[in-house]
């Protein structure tokens, strides 16, 4: 051995040792991010095999969007415009003021606190106080905002247009009662009235017939209960209503007459003539409202899909139908079709197809306009006289009455073998087939039943309060000079 050799073996001994001792503490420190290293991976694992938040489609928000917009227009001007021109002249401010102050007061008041109890879980009969002043919608912090469930699994809308679109419902709903206390009811009184109805009337029944955990909570068998219990107590009977049968027309058809009959007749109604001043404005109004009317039911859909389809046609060719037989029945009756009758047949149409229009086949849709203009035409002459109440504008006679007549009809024609699409009856997998047309009629007969009482009820209240707090009735003089210049300090018209 080279004697030179040897400090060199001993270096090269040393080295191996560092290197030795540096893959030890590889090895030590690699067996100590072990779990971090696996923990990260199953999480990785894990997000990857999680199925993605659903986006929202932009042409399901721009649908809804419009379809928003459509039924703020049946509103103002649709609404105010149809009530103005079947008002005398001297009143038609005070309707057009009712309809447009109630709508914006009511617009407000389901912001703070109507959305909430509506569309929130509480219990089968009001919702809760999770989304008081829409608390939750929209994160400014992170600029997120909350989705809404639509009807299919997976297809979300942004709950900010959700919350526009039903809030519409809302208001155009107590705005609609106007029309049985017309010309002779305190616009304080009426304010008062509908702000209190809204609340202890409409929200419970909007809760009650619309509000459920949505699809995608379906996730398995063992948690259908579960998900059902949570629901609204009519929505748990499985009564169907598309877009309003018993939440809007029903429900304020049976209002404005609890208002009309508290409020009393107007001073010589039954002795003097008190015809529509304007039937060109009535006109107007009625098609403003038939045009807005398929945001309505349509926009009711929640996607711009198929059901939207339906739901358009169907309102669209009920309500010419509708049109058609309330001419018609006129025609036999009086000897002549007339504008206010025209205009008359097609709200029915548009109020009797509201509840069916996604529920039903095509040739229903028909049957069911068909049967609106004829019942309602009856509704406003026979009936009317019959029970003695002087509904000013007819609501009971075609609001309440039409919304019967198609939420029952609705059981009749959902069936599949008469055209329907039929139901879900399985939100787990989503399938669809039919109750016995029997059986689905009980059930709207029993929904229509709690809706009416339930209403009812809340009107005798809304309007007592208001009577208790300012008087229903304006004075019999301002009664007589109108309301346009006596309660609001205009007139409509120069002399």
């Amino acid at each position: 051995m080279n004697p030179n050799s040897k400090p060199a073996l001993l270096s090269g001994m040393r080295e191996l040792g560092r290197g030795h001792t540096l893959v030890s503490l590889l090895l030590m420190l690699a067996f100590l991010f072990l779990p971090f290293v696996a923990g990260a991976q199953e999480a990785a694992e894990a997000a990857a095999a999680a199925p993605p938040a659903p986006t929202p489609d932009k042409g399901d928000i721009a649908w809804m969007l419009v379809s928003t917009l459509l039924v703020i227009m049946m509103a103002v001007p649709g609404l105010a415009l149809f009530y103005g021109g079947l008002v005398r002249a001297k009143n038609i401010l005070s309707v057009l003021m009712q309809v447009m102050v109630g709508f914006s007061l009511l617009v407000v008041l389901w912001c703070l606190y109507g959305y909430s109890f509506a569309f929130t879980e509480g219990n089968a009969f009001i919702g809760g106080t999770a989304r008081l002043f829409l608390n939750g919608v929209f994160d400014p912090a992170t600029t997120t905002f909350a989705m809404a469930a639509t009807f299919s699994k997976g297809v979300v809308i942004p709950e900010i247009v959700f919350v526009a679109f039903q809030g519409t419902f809302a208001a155009i709903t107590a705005c609609l009662i106007i029309g049985g206390f017309a010309e002779r009811m305190k616009f304080s009184a009426a304010l008062i009235a509908m702000v209190i109805w809204f609340t202890i009337g409409y929200l419970p029944v909007a809760h009650m017939v619309w509000f459920w955990m949505g699809p995608d909570a379906y996730t398995a068998p063992d948690v259908v209960d579960a998900m059902n219990a949570k629901a609204g107590y009519i929505w748990q009977m499985g009564a169907l209503d598309f877009a309003g049968g018993t939440v809007v027309h029903i429900n304020a058809g049976i209002a404005g007459l609890i208002g009309a009959a508290m409020c009393g007749k107007r001073i010589g109604y039954g002795k003097e003539a008190m015809p529509p001043h304007n039937l060109v404005l009535a006109m107007v109004g009625a098609s403003l409202l038939w045009v807005g009317w398929f945001g309505f039911n349509a926009g009711s859909a929640l996607e711009a899909g198929t059901f939207a389809g339906l739901a358009f046609l169907n309102t669209f060719s009920a309500t010419a139908a509708a049109v058609v037989s309330w001419s018609l029945a006129e025609w036999a009756v009086r000897k002549h079709a007339s504008m206010l009758g025209a205009a008359s047949g097609a709200v029915a149409g548009l109020v009797a197809i509201t509840p069916a229009c996604g529920n039903v086949g095509l040739m229903g849709a028909i049957v069911i306009g068909l049967l609106a203009g004829v019942v309602c035409f009856w509704g406003v002459t026979g009936l009317k006289k019959m029970i003695g109440i002087d509904d000013s504008l007819d609501v009971f006679g075609v609001h309440a009455l039409g919304g019967i007549l198609g939420a029952l009809l609705t059981g009749v024609f959902n069936n599949q073998s008469l055209g329907g699409p039929g139901l879900v009856t399985d939100w787990v997998t989503a399938s669809v087939g039919s109750n016995p047309v029997m059986t689905q009629l009980l059930i709207q007969a029993k929904g229509v039943a709690i809706t009416s009482v339930w209403t009812a009820v809340a009107a005798v209240i809304a309007f007592k309060v208001a009577d208790l707090l300012v008087g229903l009735r304006v004075p019999e003089d301002e009664e007589r000079e109108g309301l346009d210049i006596t309660t609001h300090g205009e007139r409509a018209y120069s002399a």
